[in-house]
């Protein structure tokens, strides 16, 4: 058995989590914005229904498939929504939320807070003089920091993180080991995970008789609040207006996004999308995992874009596609059932056999 495997179980491994508490069940439900009836209870963890214990709050999702979870497990109180409260053995409490899992994850937060930073410079870190670094950032071993770079209150910089010179980040932002941010400017509480690359060139050259003529890339990156940007994603900068990517948008690992992109206000873009350059998406957009985007398109706020799309025309507002080419959800799957049926009667083979034979005549 490994060290501390005895306790894989639990979750919050205390060698990887912050831990905090107990906590009272009154300072749990204020935490999580929801309702129970008053209890003298100390919550020591949060865990998993099935693995929860009599000093644990756990939760679940309001779906009938976790009813039998619920009704074995032995936490001492439970998030639910109102529908399974009566599911709620008596030897647990019923914290009652309309919408369980964000209730649950700030009472998560509330044992397992994020780390606060550091403050300081790791002496292998190389900043210029003219960068100018509010007191209170930490920045870590080995860290690049530009000339006339500018870093907000209580910002972590990661280990062989490198900010290019000019680059304004605001406050409460932390940026991942090797993560590389340049001609950008990036809002306040921003998150910029490992491996990221923002502001390189765009994919930019013209097509000359003699090869491929580079074209300057002269944007930048604008990033507004609340932005997450995963592993090793990457960003270009704009060739002349700038590449943006709208306040509360969330971006997974391994997505592409091109010069002068535009992405409007809480987007989702899952895993391994790409957009190329100058397409702009509207607020609340979602793209699914694989999907793919061609250039200068615009996508109507509020669509929603299936896996392994192939987006080749603009959609309107609140357009639901999938496929590739894509297209509407209910013309790609009428298609799809029309294909089966043309495959179960036959298909190729039945055709051949209603063309007549000239030799017959």
């Amino acid at each position: 058995m490994l060290p501390g495997e005895e306790r894989s179980a639990l979750a919050g491994d205390p060698r990887f989590f912050l831990r905090a508490g107990p906590h009272s069940l009154a300072a749990v439900v204020d935490a999580a914005g929801a309702e129970a009836p008053p209890r003298r209870l100390m919550l020591h963890r949060v865990a998993p229904l099935a693995t929860a214990t009599a000093e644990d709050v756990s939760f679940c999702l309001n779906n009938r498939r976790y009813l039998g979870d619920l009704e074995a497990t032995k936490a001492a109180a439970v998030i639910v929504h109102p529908n399974m409260r009566d599911a709620v053995p008596e030897t647990a409490v019923a914290i009652v939320a309309d919408d369980p899992l964000v209730a649950w994850s700030k009472a998560a937060a509330l044992f397992h807070p994020l780390p606060p930073p550091v403050p300081g410079i790791h002496p292998s870190a190389v900043v210029a003089a003219s960068a100018r670094i509010d007191p209170t950032v930490e920045i870590g071993p080995l860290a690049v920091i530009g000339e006339n770079a500018v870093i907000g209150a209580r910002g972590r910089i990661g280990a062989l993180v490198v900010v290019g010179d000019g680059v304004v980040i605001g406050r409460d932002i932390r940026i991942g080991s090797h993560a590389s941010v340049s001609h950008a400017l990036i809002g306040d509480r921003v998150y910029i995970y490992p491996g990221a690359r923002i502001g390189q060139d765009g994919f930019g050259f013209a097509i000359t008789p003699d090869g491929f003529h580079t074209v300057p890339q002269l944007g930048r990156v604008v990033i507004g609040n609340d932005v997450e940007v995963g592993a090793n994603t990457t960003i270009d900068r704009g060739t002349l207006d700038d590449t943006v990517i709208g306040a509360g948008t969330r971006i997974d690992n391994l997505v592409q996004i091109g010069h002068n992109v535009r992405i409007g206000r809480a987007c989702v873009l899952c895993a391994h999308v790409g957009i190329s350059g100058s397409a702009v998406l509207e607020d609340q957009v979602v793209a699914a995992g694989q999907a793919g985007f061609a250039d200068h398109l615009r996508i109507g706020a509020g669509s929603r874009i299936g896996a392994q799309a192939g987006v080749m025309a603009d959609l309107p507002p609140r357009s639901e596609v999938v496929g590739s080419p894509a297209q509407p959800v209910k013309a790609f799957f009428k298609e799809v059932a029309a294909i089966r049926r043309w495959v179960r009667s036959g298909g190729p083979k039945a055709e051949a056999k209603e063309q007549p034979n000239p030799g017959t005549d």
